[in-house]
C-alpha cells in the first residue's frame, strides 16, 4: 500500500525512505516505537564506521585513538543543540536514562540537609520514581504528585506539596503509557519559586518535539537514544551550577567537573556515534522541512533541530487526531490520556486503551498475528495503570512517531476491529 503523507508539509514519504528497516519489513506495521524506534541508514553507517574504524579507547596519542576523542566532541555538540544546552560540557554520555537517575539520585541523596522532601508523581516511568524512593532509606521524604480521575497530572495540585523542605520535584515530560504531557516550564517556577530544583525525564518526550532546557528552566534532564532514532544509550544534561556541586561517584584522578564526573568507566563509542547520526538526521529534516516550506535560513543547528521538532510534532497531532477518530468511535474500547481534540497538542500519538471483554495481551498478540506491533501491560508505569483501575492485565499501547502514517491508522483500526470480532462474533 503506498504510503501518502496526511500533512503536505511534512515529508513523511521521503522520511521513510532513510529508515530500510522500514522497508523490509513487508506489511509490518512499527506501532510499538515507545519500546524501540527504528534507525536511518546513516545511524546505522555511523555505527558500522566506528566499529571498523576507531574501535580503540579514547585518550591515546594515536590517530585512530584521537579521532574517537574527535567524535565523542562532535556528539556533545550535537546533543548539546538538540537540548538547547549553554555548552557541550554540560552533555554526559552514558548506559541509559536509568543509570543517570540513579547516580544522580545517589549524589541528591547525600546532599538533603534539611531540603529532605522530594517530590514525584504517579503519571511517571518506574525508574523516576523507584531511584528517589530508595531515598527514604537516608532520610528523604517522598512526596506523591498524584493524577487525578483523568489520569493526568495538574500543577494546581502540585502547588500545596513544595515549600522550604523541598529538595526536588521529579517528574516526566510525557507518559510513557498515555502520551499524556505534564507542563514542566510551570512545574518550574513553582519548585524554583521556593528554592527547589527539578529533574526530568525527557525520554518518551524526545522524539516528539523540542527540548528546551533553558525555556524549561530545568536542573537536570536524562535521556536514552533508542526512543530517538539512535542506539542504546544514555544522555544527561545537567546544569553546570548544579551538577559541580553534586558528590558524584568517580576515580579520585578524574576531574571533579561536569561531564567527566558522570562518566565513571568506558561507555559505548559507538552507540555515541549513532546518536550523532541520529541527530543529523533529525537536521536533514529540517533541511528539507525549509526547502519545502521556503522557511528562512537557519542561523544555527539549533534552529534547525527546533525548526524539524516542530514540524514532527504537528505532524504527529495529525496521526494523534487520526487515531484518536479511528479508535474512539469502536464499541468496547477505553482509551486513556487525552481524548479531547481541542487539547491535541497536550499528547504524542501514544494510545493506550483496553477492549471490554478481551485481555490486553490477547488484544497485543491478535494484532501481532495481523502485523501489527503494539505492546501490552503497565508500561513501566504500574502506578499510573493502578491508578486508572487498570490491574489485572494493564493496557494496550500503540505508540508511533514521525515516520508512521494516516494509512497505518486505517490498517490498524481494521485489524483491531477484525480481531474484536474473531473474538466475539456477532457483537
Amino acid at each position: 500500500m503506498p504510503q501518502v503523507s496526511a500533512d503536505k508539509r511534512f515529508p513523511v514519504d521521503d522520511v521513510r525512505r532513510r529508515f530500510p528497516t522500514l522497508a523490509t519489513a513487508g506489511p509490518f506495521i512499527f506501532f510499538d516505537n515507545a519500546a524501540g524506534a527504528q534507525v536511518p541508514t546513516r545511524v546505522l553507517e555511523a555505527v558500522a564506521d566506528h566499529l571498523l574504524s576507531r574501535n580503540v579507547q579514547r585518550g591515546g596519542p594515536y590517530r585512530r585513538s584521537r579521532e574517537v576523542d574527535a567524535m565523542l566532541a562532535r556528539a556533545r555538540e550535537s546533543v548539546a543543540a538538540f537540548v538547547n544546552a549553554r555548552s557541550a560540557d554540560e552533555i554526559a554520555f552514558g548506559l541509559n536514562a536509568t543509570s543517570f537517575i540513579r547516580t544522580l539520585s545517589l549524589a541528591i541523596g547525600r546532599t538533603l540537609g534539611s531540603r529532605s522532601e522530594i517530590v514525584v508523581s504517579e503519571l511517571d516511568h518506574e525508574a523516576n520514581i523507584a531511584t528517589w524512593l530508595d531515598l527514604e532509606r537516608v532520610g528523604a521524604r517522598v512526596i506523591w504528585w498524584r493524577v487525578r480521575h483523568d489520569g493526568r497530572l495538574h500543577v494546581s495540585d502540585l502547588e500545596p506539596l513544595v515549600g522550604p523542605r523541598t529538595r526536588l520535584v521529579a517528574c516526566t515530560i510525557a507518559s510513557n503509557a498515555t502520551g499524556s504531557l505534564v507542563d514542566v516550564m510551570a512545574v518550574a517556577r513553582l519548585a524554583h519559586a521556593v528554592g527547589a530544583e527539578v529533574f526530568l525525564d525527557a525520554v518518551h518526550y524526545a522524539p516528539h518535539g523540542p527540548i528546551d532546557v533553558q525555556r524549561f528552566d530545568c536542573d537536570y534532564l536524562v535521556c536514552s537514544g533508542y526512543k530517538m532514532f539512535a542506539p542504546h544509550m544514555g544522555f544527561a544534561w545537567c546544569r553546570r551550577e548544579a551538577i559541580n556541586d553534586l558528590p558524584t561517584f568517580r576515580e579520585h584522578f578524574i576531574p571533579d567537573v561536569t561531564p567527566d564526573k558522570l562518566e565513571a568507566g568506558t561507555y559505548a563509542y559507538e552507540s555515541v556515534a549513532g546518536m550523532d547520526a541520529a541527530i543529523r538526521y533529525l537536521e536533514d529534516v529540517g533541511h528539507q522541512c525549509a526547502g519545502r516550506q521556503a522557511e528562512p535560513p537557519a542561523s544555527c543547528r539549533r534552529d534547525t533541530l527546533r525548526l524539524a521538532m516542530t514540524r514532527i510534532a504537528e505532524y504527529e497531532r495529525t496521526l494523534s487526531t487520526r487515531l484518536l477518530d479511528e479508535i474512539e468511535g469502536i464499541a468496547g474500547v477505553t482509551i486513556y490520556g487525552v481524548i479531547d481534540r481541542e487539547q491535541i497538542d497536550e499528547r504524542v500519538p501514544t494510545l493506550a486503551f483496553s477492549v471490554a471483554g478481551i485481555p490486553a495481551s490477547a488484544v497485543a498478540e491478535g494484532l501481532a498475528a495481523r502485523d501489527v506491533g503494539v505492546r501490552n501491560g503497565h508500561m513501566y508505569s504500574p502506578r499510573l495503570i493502578a491508578r486508572l483501575g487498570l490491574t489485572d492485565g494493564g493496557v494496550v499501547r500503540a505508540s508511533l512517531v514521525h515516520y508512521n502514517t494516516v494509512a497505518e491508522v486505517a490498517r490498524f483500526r481494521s485489524a483491531l476491529v477484525d480481531l474484536m470480532g474473531e473474538r466475539h462474533p456477532g457483537s
